[in-house]
């Protein structure tokens, strides 16, 4: 008897929107010299609220791939020409949003990004729930994340500074130095290549996360389980922090350990009021806000290449569209929330596209 693909969750479908509006808000203020410090990513060490989004969003794909391609494994083993067409395509869809509009140098390019880092991810992972039995998965990303650590352990002195720390050399030596993210002027790129491996265990903790917590169980007991695996990688990653800090840029274990600690309380909180106190209308915004995710992240990143590219001239002034639009807003209002008011329109803008794609039943897929 064959088994059916995984029914889609609510909650699961309701994080990603939350996800991708956040996303999208905190990459596009009015001005980024007059930014709200949760919205800012830590400079090094440490978390934000911010730090949160990227994460939340790759936990989402593992736990999506839970329930689209555990089903097509059993069945008929992993489809690999979709996985690798897919991790093909999120990777180039990124990497031409990198250098649009096209007016840099060739040998400036950046190679990776959000979008390609999503790719590799995705095929990564895919890989590792093909070869390894599911019960082996826990281990996996024990050892994978224990193995990381023991890269930054013998990699000399003050292996978690950005001056000496292996996953910068090493994507120098794989990337150029001209082909990365610059950060207070040394290349450095925080969607790197070695970095890669901390990101594809988020990926990992959302498939399994998905597979043992949010499937066939009752709403309470999977708010329960949440929680309850919540504080036990909380506990685990806030102990880590001792000798491996807390670092989005570097993608560290105890960084993977919080994120998905938080994403697990952050789905445990979505069930309780979506399917426990039935509040629905803001959290249907939310799954709607999901539901073109790639559509919606393209889109946004055009436009906003686009306000900020196109000049317009009043009065012999001339200013791009975004900052006219900001420089209006500060007129009435502090420069900070401005930004921040800046930010909310654009991102209300793509609730409104998510909204109409949604309405007439159009669904984007790679």
């Amino acid at each position: 008897m064959q088994q059916a693909a995984q029914p889609r969750i609510d909650a699961i479908d309701i994080l990603r929107g939350l996800a991708l509006a956040l996303m999208l808000l905190v990459n596009n203020p009015g001005s980024w010299s007059a930014v709200y410090a949760p919205f800012l990513h830590a400079s090094w060490h440490g978390l934000t609220p911010t730090d949160l989004v990227f994460p939340f969003f790759l936990f989402v794909v593992g736990a999506s791939m839970a329930c689209s391609l555990k089903g097509q494994i059993q069945n008929s083993g992993m489809p690999w020409l979709s996985v690798f067409k897919r991790g093909a395509l999120l990777f180039l869809i990124g990497f031409v949003l990198q250098i649009a509009p096209f007016d840099q140098a060739p040998d400036t390019w950046r190679i990776m990004g959000v979008l390609q880092r999503i790719g590799l991810c995705f095929v990564l992972v895919a890989t590792i729930i093909a070869i390894v039995k599911e019960r082996y998965l826990l281990l996996t990303c024990a050892l994978v994340l224990l193995a990381y650590w023991l890269l930054f352990a013998t990699s000399g002195e003050l292996p978690y500074s950005i001056e000496n720390t292996v996953v910068r050399h090493f994507d120098m030596a794989m990337l150029g130095s001209n082909h990365m993210w610059h950060v207070s002027g040394l290349p450095f790129d925080p969607e790197g290549l070695l970095s890669t491996i901390g990101a594809s265990v988020t990926v990992l903790s959302g498939y399994l996360i998905c597979s043992s917590t949010l499937q066939n169980k009752s709403h309470k007991k999977q708010i329960i389980d949440l929680i309850l695996i919540g504080c036990a990688l909380l506990g685990l990653g806030l102990l880590w922090s001792i000798w491996q800090p807390i670092n989005k840029s570097l993608w560290t274990g105890s960084f993977v350990l919080v994120c998905s600690a938080a994403a697990c309380l952050c789905l445990a909180i979505i069930i309780w009021l979506w399917s426990v106190l039935q509040i629905k209308t803001g959290l249907n915004a939310l799954k709607i806000y999901g539901s073109n995710p790639i559509v919606i992240y393209v889109a946004a990143w055009l436009f906003a290449v686009f306000l900020r590219r196109v000049n317009l001239t009043f009065n012999e002034q001339s200013n791009s569209i975004q900052g006219w639009v900001y420089a209006s807003f500060q007129t009435v209002m502090p420069d900070k929330l401005a930004s921040l008011v800046y930010a909310l329109i654009f991102t209300l803008i793509f609730y409104f596209i998510a909204l109409i794609l949604y309405k007439k039943r159009i669904f984007i897929k790679l």
